[in-house]
């Protein structure tokens, strides 16, 4: 209690004098220094500091940090409604997807827009530059103080208490009336999310090893073994064998035979496709092609000859020696290309030098891919921001989901890992007799891959799964999410979880002993982040065949998805625990454990009209 005591007069003592420094360097601040701005509006407010935070000090004004803007986009109504028909099974227009000047002209701030906001940064001596082909992200430099002026904010010092990583946000902040329509969000502002070295996580709870791994034939470091780390079940790795005699059994230890045999899926190789599958990488994550070649040899030596095509953004550096391979990267390509059965794969490495603030690259990636005119058309990512989706602010949050919903009417299905720590999102979350934590990202435009384990299937304990408190159920998961709450009755877990929230996952695929090459060495592992590249390769696959046949690639697929429920293998078994409790169980139809199930490839064939 001393120290506690302490830390807060400490605190209060250090704002009160630095106001009164910054009263009698520059006089009284003025917070409406543009005379057209004297009515102002709340855009965005934090009631309290988030869990995991503490102030430390008022923000030095003459600071600089850099601003960044999201425009609201010219014709947002007009885009929503092309995606919908383009996305409904059963309407007419299904499967017409934009072209990116389509997109581009939909997403187009007004010319309103523009002029107004523009004009309000010109009253406070800033020039914005534009970040994104559709100009509905800007950017700026700016003194803390011009910013806390501009906005009506108080901009403090704060820091995460577990990285002692410190950033500088306000809980809450006002734009004039004039430019409130015309914006989305501003940060940094609002957005509590770990700063640059902490601000990504690998979902699986695996990192690129700091340590060298042995070469091939000699023992590689073993996978992690806590299960806080989402490790699997079989926890040593083994060096690399000369034939698959030792992984015949697939309830010890998945490979590409035993998923191809479990959802049925093709096997023959594919010489040339219009299908193509990104994987994306954060964190320093390498994906090392000796590691490949290893694995293709081992488990699919039909396809030995395969690589991936690798594109850098934000400065990455995809490293080829076999030390610097990274966990996750080797196992999401080698369960792409080990799966699609020649399918080009492009491996999108992002780098440290992001420009889109506590978005961590996730939104810099979905930016450049829409400036491609052929982006490819499944894009998986096993990454996620660390915590839960409340560490972004909700403005960012939906400005971010719309940067989703452009990529997707393009005609690319997204996919994301959902996490690996059951109902507390991720491992390690200390939330007990407290609310379920939502895994980020809850935006319905991506498709949220949870975890199964085990012949016959069931939910894996990790899959991290429940229901948003940013977004609600769309029209096409409504009665899948209400028929789930009605089976569980009202007293499960009350007022632990948002009954009015978009449910997730969407689908699951094995995420346990999942088999991979590592460092020149067989490696176990498990989690999400497994299932999410399984089931890229599966929509992968099945665009081929719906382009061979000159039909349009799957695209946004969560419509689709909750209409042919029964192109999935239903999972009734299992449950995701976590905070305390054993967490939602697996039940017939959707559940918050494992969606709609796993992919039954020959069923969703026919839901395709491809047999």
């Amino acid at each position: 209690m001393v120290s506690s005591s302490r830390t807060t007069w400490s605190y209060t003592l250090q704002l009160v004098l630095s106001l009164l420094s910054i009263a009698l360097t520059h006089g009284a601040p003025n917070p409406n220094p543009n005379p057209r701005a004297n009515a102002m509006s709340i855009h965005d407010r934090r009631t309290a500091v988030p869990k995991g935070y503490t102030p430390v000090s008022i923000a030095d004004f003459n600071s600089m940090i850099q601003m960044r803007i999201s425009l609201t986009m010219g014709n947002r109504t007009g885009l929503e409604d092309a995606l919908n028909k383009a996305s409904d099974p059963e309407g007419e227009g299904y499967g017409r997807w934009l072209s990116r000047e389509d997109v581009q002209y939909y997403a187009a701030p007004s010319r309103d827009a523009l002029y107004s906001v523009r004009t309000w940064l010109a009253s406070n001596n800033i020039t914005p530059e534009s970040t994104t082909v559709s100009g509905d992200w800007i950017t700026f430099n700016v003194s803390v103080g011009t910013a806390g002026s501009m906005l009506n904010a108080t901009y403090n010092v704060y820091e995460h208490t577990a990285s002692g990583k410190q950033s500088v946000r306000t809980l809450e902040y006002s734009v004039p009336e004039e430019v409130r329509e015309h914006i989305r969000a501003i940060h940094p502002t609002t957005s509590f999310y770990h700063s640059a070295g902490a601000r990504i996580i690998s979902l699986s709870g695996h990192h690129k090893s700091s340590t060298p791994q042995a070469a091939v034939n000699n023992k590689a470091s073993s996978a992690s073994t806590s299960s806080s780390t989402s490790s699997s079940s079989s926890s040593s790795s083994a060096a690399l064998p000369t034939s698959t005699a030792s992984f015949s059994k697939c309830n010890d230890t998945v490979t590409p035979a035993c998923l191809q045999t479990l959802y049925g899926l093709p096997t023959g190789v594919i010489k040339t496709s219009n299908s193509t599958i990104g994987v994306s990488a954060f964190a320093g994550q390498d994906a090392n092609k000796a590691d490949l070649a290893s694995f293709l040899k081992l488990f699919r030596p039909d396809l030995s000859s395969d690589t991936f095509a690798t594109q850098l953004l934000d400065n990455a550096t995809n490293s080829q020696t076999l030390s610097d391979s990274g966990i996750e990267a080797d196992l999401d390509i080698q369960y792409t290309v080990g799966l699609a059965n020649g399918i080009p794969t492009t491996f999108v490495d992002v780098g440290d030098d992001t420009h889109d603030g506590d978005d961590g690259g996730f939104l810099d990636i979905v930016n450049d891919l829409l400036a491609e005119t052929n982006p490819p058309l499944v894009l998986t990512t096993s990454y996620g921001v660390a915590g839960d989706e409340s560490g972004l602010s909700r403005e960012l949050t939906f400005a971010m989901c719309d940067a989703f919903m452009k990529l997707t009417a393009r005609g690319v299905t997204i996919l994301y890992a959902t996490g690996d720590g059951g109902v507390a999102s991720s491992p390690g979350e200390d939330c007990d007799d407290e609310p379920f934590l939502a895994a980020w990202p809850t935006c319905p435009y991506a498709t949220l891959v949870g975890a199964t384990t085990n012949i016959p299937e069931k939910g894996a304990d990790l899959s991290a799964g429940g229901f948003s408190n940013y977004f609600t159920p769309p029209s096409w998961q409504q009665p899948a999410v209400a028929s789930y709450l009605a089976a569980i009755g009202d007293d499960l877990y009350q007022g632990r979880f948002n009954r009015s929230g978009r449910g997730f996952p969407d689908v699951s695929a094995q995420g346990d002993k999942i088999q991979i090459v590592q460092g020149g060495a067989v490696t176990p592992v498990a989690g999400t982040s497994a299932s999410s590249p399984i089931f890229a390769a599966v929509v992968a696959l099945l665009n081929d065949e719906l382009l061979g046949k000159g039909k349009p690639p799957m695209g946004f697929m969560n419509p689709w998805i909750y209409a042919h429920m029964e192109a999935f293998n239903d999972i009734t078994d299992g449950s995701n625990p976590g905070c305390g409790t054993t967490g939602f169980p697996a039940l017939e139809g959707w559940d918050p454990v494992t969606g709609v199930g796993s992919p039954n490839y020959q069923a969703m064939r026919k839901a395709l009209g491809l047999s």
